[in-house]
């Protein structure tokens, strides 16, 4: 049953003006007040989307609100319109609830920053983009607001834009990013031609009178733009340089919602992946081998930062992971407990560079839990979660993640997750040891580290609590909170029957691989039983192979940077300057140099200029006399 309703504008209409307001009066008059008018304003967003989830999943609605009608041309006809069912309004929960907590982190974390206004503008402009990606009713306006996105990713990335490698950051980023973007508007310029619309609803109804041909290439062109956002391979690069932007940053964009929207996409847009078994097969594959890739380049990083994106890189493959297989409301269940460990892990991250003067290198900390046992154990929290560690949140959605491989016919993709999860576990106490456990590597009496200030702790506390308990909205396993909600929007796809035989079998050796993990971290890093430099060195190529991330950046350093860089510089040399400059230099050389002569003939003198008059007209007698007769004839 559909409703419509005049409030729903509110959720992203709140940050957008928070978003203006900040930018055309910040610098002057608000300036270091500019939090006042964010907060509240996201604030008020995610209250709404509370009432709106309370409407949609109490009452069994799906609320609906026109705006007004943005093309009319001809039969192309692209109404902006705001839609929120079951699907829409989990999103929006996540979105706005994890923007809300990253806000007030961000008033202690960027207090002293010269361009803190700057920030409250671009980052509820960013809520806004993100909001009306999720509410939008059809492919071109989820497109625009994709690209919004994406916008706003490359100015927060590169906020501190005077430092040479965040501006490098942003820069890549946006370029990767357009990569998949420009696949993904193939796509649906085919959906249009094939379709006539690109309402979701006509689309999803009109998906069977398309060929398999047309459907495949339809959804393997949308997932080219969920590649490039989402950080599957081979575009994942981005990613992990994009932590050169402020922490709140990561924490909110490449770990809760930005990264997440291809994810959404494709769940949004699943009609059609059902329809082509091809292209379910490719995401399927390409979210394990970017689960376990990303997993092993964590394990060799020492950036705490560098370490949780990779870690993010990874727990979007999983979810791509249950995509592929179809296990639809897993893939989603696991996107909101990893909104909540994921962003908990990278602001923690940012409380121990607060505290460390900006020091990201984790072999310069340890020992930081006696000074920081708030930021310590929150962030042990998150880790847990996030190695699917029983009971927290993490657990429970990967668990469902790889039973939902196992029973759809990919065994072996459910193998390399849990393999997966052997280094997640590893990388993550990795970090817990190194940072907080064993003996300070670095000076107290020069550093005083603490806890951070409560704007900063009371987010983490939020986000610990979330990521222990948000794991028991699926339990118990396919029959919880989060499958109910869900089930209205994915009830036209495959069902697997599930044993309880297998749920138990699958929890059991995803818990042991995690365990063995966290033995492993433990054994190399507190209790010294295992030496890290010589497990790298016996490993040697596969440990480089790991820890030059597996070479992607050298690869499209050398084969695809520098050779368009060589033929930007010849086109410059040989066409801009060589012929486009040289016919305008050229054009004016020749008329300086006939004016030069013509010049010369200006002397100034009359006996010249009267010589001159009488030798042009015995030129012009002798011509007549010449050819006079032939001339006038």
């Amino acid at each position: 049953m559909e409703r419509t309703v005049d409030w729903l504008v509110v959720i992203p209409l709140a940050p957008l003006l928070a978003a203006v307001i900040n930018f055309l009066f910040g610098k002057w008059w608000i300036r270091h007040r500019a939090h006042w008018i964010a907060v509240p304003a996201v604030g008020v967003s995610f209250l709404t989307s509370i009432v709106a989830a309370w409407t949609v999943l109490s009452r069994h609605e799906r609320l609906h609100q026109p705006l007004y009608t943005w093309i009319r041309a001809g039969e192309f006809h692209v109404p902006v319109e705001l839609v929120a069912d079951q699907l829409t309004v989990v999103m929006l929960l996540v979105v706005t609830g994890v923007s809300f907590l990253v806000h007030v982190y961000s008033i202690g974390y960027m207090h002293h920053d010269p361009g803190y206004y700057r920030f409250f503008a671009w980052l509820p402009l960013f809520v806004f983009s993100m909001v009306m990606l999720v509410l939008a009713n059809n492919f071109l306006v989820l497109f625009v607001f994709w690209e919004a996105v994406g916008l706003c990713s490359y100015l927060l990335i590169g906020f501190w834009f005077r430092r040479r490698s965040a501006a490098e950051a942003a820069k890549k980023a946006f370029v990767v990013n357009r990569i998949g973007d420009f696949g993904f508007a193939l796509g649906i310029m085919l959906l249009f031609t094939s379709l006539r619309t690109l309402d979701y609803h006509a689309v999803f109804e009109a998906i069977p009178q398309l060929s398999s041909g047309t459907v495949t290439a339809i959804a393997l062109l949308l997932f080219t733009g969920a590649i490039g956002k989402s950080a599957q391979l081979p575009l994942f690069v981005w990613l992990p340089d994009a932590m050169e932007g402020p922490t709140p940053v990561s924490a909110l964009i490449h770990a809760a919602t930005m990264v997440t929207a291809g994810i959404f996409m494709v769940a949004r847009a699943h009609p059609i992946f059902l329809a082509s078994p091809i292209a379910l097969w490719v995401v399927a594959v390409i979210g394990a081998l970017t689960a376990f890739v990303a997993a092993t380049i964590a394990t060799t990083q020492f950036d705490i930062k560098r370490v949780v994106a990779y870690s993010t890189v990874s727990q979007l493959g999983y979810m791509a992971l249950a995509l592929g297989v179809g296990a639809w409301i897993p893939a989603m269940f696991h996107l909101l407990t990893h909104a909540f460990f994921k962003a908990l892990l990278f602001l923690g991250s940012g409380a121990v560079m607060h505290a460390m003067h900006d020091e990201l290198d984790m072999r310069r900390m340890g020992g930081l839990k006696r000074w920081m046992p708030l930021t310590y154990w929150t962030f042990v929290i998150g880790a847990a979660a996030n190695a699917g560690i029983v009971p927290l949140a993490g657990f429970w959605s990967k668990d469902e993640i790889l039973v939902g491989a196992w029973v759809g016919g990919a065994p072996l993709l459910a193998l390399v997750g849990l393999v997966a999860a052997f280094f997640t576990a590893l990388y993550m106490f990795r970090a817990v040891f190194l940072t907080f456990h064993g003996q300070p590597r670095f000076d107290p009496h020069e550093l005083h580290p603490h806890d951070p200030p409560a704007t900063m702790a009371v987010p983490l506390v939020i986000l610990a609590i979330g990521a222990a308990v948000t794991g028991f909205l699926g339990v118990p396993p396919e029959t919880g909170w989060i499958h109910h909600a869900l089930e209205p929007v994915f009830e036209s796809a495959t069902h697997h029957k599930v044993s309880l035989s297998l749920t138990l079998g699958m929890a059991l050796a995803s818990t042991l691989v995690a365990l063995a993990g966290l033995w492993t971290a433990h054994a190399a890093y507190v209790r010294g039983t295992i030496s890290p430099a010589a497990v790298a060195e016996r490993l040697g190529p596969l440990y480089r192979l790991a820890a030059n991330g597996w070479y992607f950046d050298v690869f499209y350093q050398r084969s695809v940077v520098r050779p368009l860089d060589a033929a930007a510089n010849w086109l410059w040399r040989t066409v801009d300057v060589g012929i486009i400059d040289g016919a305008v230099n050229g054009s004016a050389r020749i008329v300086a140099l006939t004016a030069q002569m013509w010049r010369r003939l200006q002397t100034g003198l009359v006996a010249n200029y009267a010589l001159a008059i009488a030798l042009g007209t015995v030129l012009l007698v002798g011509i007549y006399l010449a050819f006079g007769s032939t001339l006038f004839r």
